[in-house]
């Protein structure tokens, strides 16, 4: 007998629709994402984007609840490797995004590293391999972001592995949670830019319960990642090529990782994330409602 996974929250996000960007032509309105969204089935989604959609708490409490949707977190890119002179931008962006999610009562802010390499031009921005010293202003400075996001919007930081950034690789997500305080920094496992990544998500769960905070359901696609891998092709080409894949079609399978979570005994958010920039806007839809079925069929 399956085991209830009455611990997990299933939600989705704009990145499900192909929305990458605040404003881009490309990508579907907002209020078709929410209204979708929702007639797919899910609960709960992230904020995507600042500004994707309306950034006016007020506006948006009643854009989502007139859907009956809600708000597990918001995300944020940051550089904190480079040093204690990257604070005050970081700090910026933050204090905007994280407002909002106080304000739509979520309590999670995922955290994503900033990357070495262009997501378009495949342009080397810094090395791939941090420094002793960038791993430290690394660690250093996730501790005071996760310290003082807490204290200032009672929210948890989980800082997201994903692929071409310094925390991808199994070993670079290990040294970064050996060399972190667990009160202030936890996890937000992406199965699907851990897999990319060559990491094994139920491994990881097991390994370090205690630190996944927050979780991201995708897939990736064996066959174009080999191809990927082989080829050094950057993250937005292959995303372009659909190395991000619709469940249960890809790899890791998604069953044995929400067994694992819901065996940690603590009540998680697990969003679903098909990374598909760009994308036709009628295809989104019926790929949320095949995956949401699918989640049920797992016991989510």
């Amino acid at each position: 007998m399956a085991l209830a996974l009455d611990r997990i929250r299933i939600g989705s996000a704009p990145d499900s629709w192909g929305v990458w960007f605040p404003d881009d032509p490309q990508q579907v309105p907002w209020e078709r994402f929410l209204d979708e969204v929702a007639e797919a089935g899910y609960s709960w989604i992230e904020l995507g984007p600042y500004g994707y959609l309306p950034t006016d708490p007020a506006r948006l409490t009643d854009e989502v609840t007139k859907r009956n949707l809600k708000v597990s977190a918001g995300t944020i890119f940051c550089g904190l490797h480079r040093g204690p002179s990257e604070w005050d931008s970081t700090w910026e962006q933050v204090s905007r995004v994280a407002a909002l999610t106080q304000a739509m009562d979520a309590k999670h802010l995922v955290v994503i590293p900033s990357f070495w390499r262009d997501d378009k031009t495949a342009e080397i921005l810094e090395p791939p391999e941090l420094t002793t010293e960038q791993w430290r202003n690394l660690t250093t400075g996730m501790e005071r972001l996760g310290r003082e996001v807490k204290d200032t919007y009672g929210l948890d930081i989980v800082v997201h592995p994903h692929a071409d950034t310094h925390i991808d690789t199994e070993e670079h997500v290990e040294q970064f949670l050996d060399s972190t305080d667990s009160d202030a920094v936890n996890l937000c496992l992406d199965t699907g830019h851990y897999a990319y990544c060559g990491g094994d998500s139920v491994k990881l769960i097991e390994t370090y319960g205690e630190r996944i905070g927050y979780l991201h359901l995708k897939q990736v696609d064996p066959d174009i990642l080999a191809d990927v891998v082989r080829n050094e092709v950057p993250f937005g080409p292959a995303v372009a090529r659909g190395v991000m894949c619709e469940p249960p079609a890809g790899v890791p399978e998604l069953g044995p990782v929400l067994t694992a979570a819901q065996k940690l005994g603590v009540d998680l958010f697990a969003i679903v994330e098909q990374d598909m920039y760009p994308c036709e806007p009628d295809k989104p839809l019926p790929i949320a409602v095949r995956t949401r079925k699918f989640l049920r069929s797992c016991g989510a």
